[in-house]
């Protein structure tokens, strides 16, 4: 297998055997020309698929080493596609620590449907196993989860879930392929919201999930066409060229946080600081394990409570105060008003007082005093 780079170039992007174009064509096409009543030559309809889509999909199925790779409109879409595998009277176990999106899915849509979910701290193995029912199908996970930056291990969580037959669904999307590959450690699903890392410039909105699964990956494959949230050709050319330059800008995002984490920790103003790479991280061991670099994701929380928050907030100037993250300009936010209000008065409510980055590829330096500015307010 070549390296991961030269793959994220290449895989799906082979030069136009008619043209010579090292770029893979944007297909603007609705439909397709059978040469004959039934005689399709690569598909009936761009719902049921799209050359620039199914490059995509090659290349980061490639990446994240599945046999199938689907693409979604967006990352909630992939979720819902792989949730209506589930069925009225299923449950799902999730940690307790989790984007607030993905949770307002299952207990308000899919709970209304009759699916009921579990939250727990999955670093507790004996609440973990305490969760599980004779219905539990998934079990899903988010490691580094979304805002706390908690880690776990995905070993040993798909020993759990599939002594009680449950699937291992890893949300891969802060990690990226490039830092972590799930499926080689024993998950059963990856899933990704694209408009994050792999997009990697804030222009795009995308999912994607990936699985060894056969039966998993027909009944993805089904939903993509038969509910038809798929991702336009110009998106998917635009995830695809981010691919492209994944691993040399996680590069530089791990190192900008690295060097924040390690600001943030010696500075008077903050209470606690979240990043797997520091040493007293209690996923620090898993991570170094699991993950070949600790990310780009670094959140904290403030003295003075949500005011302070708030302030330290509005007060950056390099610092973009928005939603979202993996770009490579860096983003500020207070997930508790934010991101996460959705999980408001649940067991995944973050602290009012943190404080999440996305910190991107600027010079370090600049993000340093932008931070060091704010804090001193």
């Amino acid at each position: 297998m070549k390296g991961f780079n030269t793959r994220a170039i290449h895989v799906g992007s082979e030069p136009d055997p008619v043209t010579g174009s090292v770029n893979p064509p944007v297909y603007l096409t609705s439909t397709y020309a059978q040469d004959a009543v039934g005689v399709i030559r690569f598909s009936d309809y761009a719902r049921g698929d799209n050359p620039t889509r199914a490059a995509l999909e090659a290349c980061l199925a490639d990446l994240e080493e599945a046999r199938y790779g689907v693409a979604f409109a967006s990352g909630l879409a992939g979720e819902d596609a792989l949730l209506r595998t589930l069925a009225p009277g299923d449950h799902v176990i999730m940690g307790a620590d989790a984007y607030g999106g993905t949770y307002r899915l299952l207990t308000r849509v899919f709970g209304a449907w009759g699916v009921s979910v579990s939250t727990v701290d999955l670093g507790d193995a004996d609440a973990l196993e305490g969760a599980f029912t004779d219905s539990t199908k998934m079990l899903w996970v988010e490691t580094p989860s979304n805002p706390m930056l908690t880690v776990v291990s995905i070993d040993a969580l798909a020993t759990h879930a599939h002594s009680h037959g449950a699937l291992l669904v890893v949300d891969n999307t802060f990690a990226t392929p490039y830092l972590q590959r799930p499926l080689t450690l024993g998950a059963d699903v990856v899933v990704h919201s694209t408009t994050k890392y792999v997009g990697g410039h804030s222009d795009v909105i995308g999912g994607f999930v990936a699985t060894n699964n056969d039966e998993v990956a027909s009944q993805l494959k089904f939903h993509q066409y038969a509910i038809g949230a798929v991702p336009g050709p110009l998106d998917c050319y635009l995830l695809l060229r981010g691919l492209k330059t994944l691993g040399v800008r996680m590069e530089r995002h791990c190192d900008n946080a690295r060097a924040i984490a390690a600001f943030l920790v010696n500075h008077d103003a903050v209470e606690d600081v979240y990043f797997p790479g520091l040493a007293g991280h209690p996923g620090h061991e898993v991570a170094r394990t699991q993950m070949s670099d600790f990310g780009g994701m670094v959140s904290f929380t403030v003295r003075g409570g949500v005011d302070m928050a708030r302030k330290v907030c509005e007060s950056t100037t390099v610092f973009t105060l928005a939603e979202s993250l993996g770009g490579v300009e860096s983003l500020i936010e207070l997930p508790s008003v934010m991101t996460h209000l959705s999980t408001a008065g649940s067991t995944l409510e973050p602290p009012a007082n943190l404080v999440r980055l996305s910190v991107g590829i600027e010079d370090h330096d600049d993000l340093l005093e932008d931070l060091a500015n704010a804090l001193a307010i």
